[in-house]
């Protein structure tokens, strides 16, 4: 099983985790559970896990509110660093959630 670490910035601010307390109890709940099951099965496929690009794989959430939420993630050792998340509204992960989540990947390392 891996340890589930939530990104924070230089300053300390939880974005991530703030990010996922922004929803309700039964969303949060959801997205909780999902990434549990991500915790234990890794790797795991489609539809709950993807890999997206380079070291870089989302966990895909289906909210009772009707959203899709996704938390993009890398592995690092016994390790699942969860860098960021966003509420999906295209087919594709769009560029700018990528870069972001690139970005906070190499700040962690």
């Amino acid at each position: 099983m891996f340890q589930v670490v939530f990104y924070e910035t230089a300053s300390g601010n939880p974005v991530v985790l703030d990010f996922i307390r922004s929803f309700e109890a039964e969303d949060r709940r959801v997205i909780g559970a999902d990434l549990s099951a991500v915790q234990i099965g890794f790797p795991i496929g489609p539809p709950l896990c993807d890999h997206l690009q380079g070291p870089l794989w989302e966990v895909r959430s289906s909210l009772p509110s009707r959203r899709e939420v996704r938390l993009i993630f890398f592995q690092q050792d016994h390790r699942l660093v969860v860098v960021h998340g966003f509420v999906k509204k295209v087919q594709k992960t769009p560029r700018k959630d990528l870069d972001l989540a690139d970005r906070r990947r190499r700040e962690f390392l």
